[in-house]
């Protein structure tokens, strides 16, 4: 079948593809697109001073007349964060949202003082149309209230994201809606785009149930203080932390500002009941150990976060005490096991009893579908095409091979990248194209001004140090004036290496007097000490830091000396 521009349906991502975080996907038709999140990742240690990682809006900017609205699945950081980013750059004429993640999205506005009074919010029953695009939701299960996956229709078939989801029949909060997903099934689903994050984790995941009985017990066992860590955004453990609590007649104080901010937005939305049970630090002060449970943030080994603070003796607030239980009511994140590992340690060595997620202490289950859940998905959506979303290469093909064992054609999977189009028409998809989608860091107030030039210079300090020359030059009689000063930091220690301080001055000396002419070249002279120091400190310490020539203009005037 011939595809024709412009009567085909386009479906893209500008974020989530080979990654966990960033997600953001766009259905374009016609003179149409809406979008469906607009997350942030946060950075790896190899983007440094860098805050956050969001998409590349370039394309929406150039098509912003054609922006119908942006859709949210639920309130997570890597599904919303990129929101206030996104508002400044682009017209978004309105963003429909679930309960919860709309109260988060609002404080996030009004923390970056954006004002936007379009922000509707959705329910399972909400149906939104437009001219040649309808949308409509279905109730899953996630770790935070309100969780959605949407679907929408189009001319030339229909498409449904999943969102972050898992199948939990005892879960805290309402039971994924299983006959609307099957409903939306059996009426014909042309391609789907699905949850990736735990393909590689075979079976069923826990039940968030479970986890509450886990808590249950250590309440039971302990007379001390217990200090539970685990994820802010986590509102359905946050919720089940709260209510056993309240069965074990213990009062509550909470450190760690996200996690302040995701429990009043909770207490406001009616997800997290008892506001009495908490209590300020102060007043923990003055009630038994066996009447406090502290929560707080920190369960990924955060440097700043309360518990590594509290691990490391120097909480302001909180000193740890003998018969103190430590939670950590978490899973580690990719590359955060180090850091968790040293705050473990610092614990133990304070003697607090740590508990773990284990084989044998269910105290956390992930919020996404492990490799049973997914086959499920595909089963009750049955659609003709398959595109795994939300996840790293190998989570994505593998979720793909899964797709396979469920009956849908290798041919008719798409392991894609960000950028990477595909084609939708009368019913069939193909890959057609790409359109810009690259990372854009966001460092303090400034976005998408830290080129790979400034990252790669940012590392080669971070590696290799940097070497200062700085330079005094008489430019009314044309010379030097001293010997150059060499400044280093994160290069060599000083005191034991004044030979080669010496033997760089020498050098940098040689080269500005090779270039000193009757009309002075500032940047000549720069290049040519960069050239001959790199050469031979590469040469001498096999290392090639950055090299920063200053050069001093000093007008001295011989005659009135």
């Amino acid at each position: 079948m011939k595809f024709f521009e412009g009567a085909d349906t386009k479906i893209f991502a500008l974020g989530g593809l080979g990654e966990v975080g960033k997600n953001m996907y766009c259905v374009m038709h016609n003179n149409e697109i809406v979008i469906t999140d607009a997350g942030i990742t946060f950075p790896q240690g190899e983007l440094m001073g860098v805050d956050y990682v969001i998409p590349d809006f370039t394309f929406l900017k150039k098509n912003e007349n054609k922006i119908k609205a942006l859709f949210i699945t639920h309130g997570h950081e890597d599904h919303i964060g990129g929101i206030p980013f996104l508002l400044q750059n682009v017209n978004i004429p309105y963003i429909y949202a679930p309960n919860q993640a709309a109260g988060l999205i609002r404080h996030k506005l009004d923390e970056k003082a954006i004002k936007y009074k379009n922000l509707i919010v959705y329910t399972e029953k909400t149906k939104v149309k437009f001219r040649n695009i309808e949308v409509e939701f279905f109730r899953t299960t996630h770790s935070i209230p309100d969780s959605h996956g949407i679907c929408i229709h189009t001319p030339n078939g229909t498409i449904v994201t999943t969102g972050d989801f898992k199948f939990d029949l005892t879960p805290i909060g309402p039971v994924a809606n299983l006959h609307k997903m099957a409903e939306i099934g059996k009426k014909g689903v042309t391609l789907l785009l699905s949850d990736s994050t735990n393909a590689l984790n075979p079976g069923m995941s826990i039940s968030e149930s479970k986890v509450d009985l886990a808590l249950q017990d250590i309440f039971k066992k302990h007379d001390g203080r217990i200090i539970i860590a685990t994820f802010a955004s986590n509102i359905y453990r946050l919720k089940h932390i709260v209510d056993t609590c309240k069965r074990n007649k213990r009062k509550i104080v909470t450190f760690g500002r996200s996690m302040e901010q995701n429990l009043n937005i909770s207490i406001e939305g009616g997800y997290i009941k008892n506001k009495d049970i908490f209590i300020t630090a102060e007043e923990a002060n003055h009630t038994p150990a066996n009447k406090i449970c502290i929560l707080c943030t920190g369960s990924q080994g955060e440097p700043l976060a309360a518990l590594t603070r509290i691990a490391n003796g120097n909480h302001k607030q909180i000193k740890l005490q003998d018969d103190d239980v430590v939670v950590l009511s978490s899973s580690a994140i990719p590359g955060n096991a180090l850091s968790i590992s040293k705050t473990i340690n610092k614990l133990y060595l304070r003697g607090v009893k740590v508990y773990t997620n284990t084989l044998l202490s269910d105290i956390h289950t992930s919020g996404h579908g492990s490799e049973e859940e997914l086959k499920l998905m595909i089963r009750l959506i049955n659609p003709k095409y398959f595109m795994p979303f939300h996840g790293e290469y190998r989570m994505l093909k593998k979720h793909a091979d899964i797709a396979t064992v469920c009956g849908i054609p290798r041919q008719n999977t798409f392991v894609l990248g960000n950028g990477d189009v595909l084609s939708m028409y009368k019913g069939k998809v193909r890959k057609s194209g790409s359109v810009q989608a690259s990372d854009i860091y966001v460092d303090g107030n400034r976005i998408g001004e830290i080129s790979n030039a400034v990252m790669k210079d940012r590392r080669i300090m971070a590696n290799d140090g940097i070497v200062i020359v700085i330079v005094n030059l008489d430019t009314n009689n044309n010379k030097l004036l001293g010997n150059p000063n060499i400044t280093t930091r994160g290069f060599v220690l000083v005191n034991e290496n004044i030979e080669l301080l010496k033997e760089l001055e020498e050098i940098s000396k040689n080269a500005i007097n090779s270039k000193i002419t009757k009309h002075i070249n500032y940047s000549e002279i720069k290049l040519e000490i960069i050239n001959q120091l790199s050469t031979y400190i590469l040469d001498v310490t096999g290392r090639k830091p950055i090299i920063l020539p200053v050069i001093m203009d000093i007008k001295k005037d011989v005659k009135n000396v």
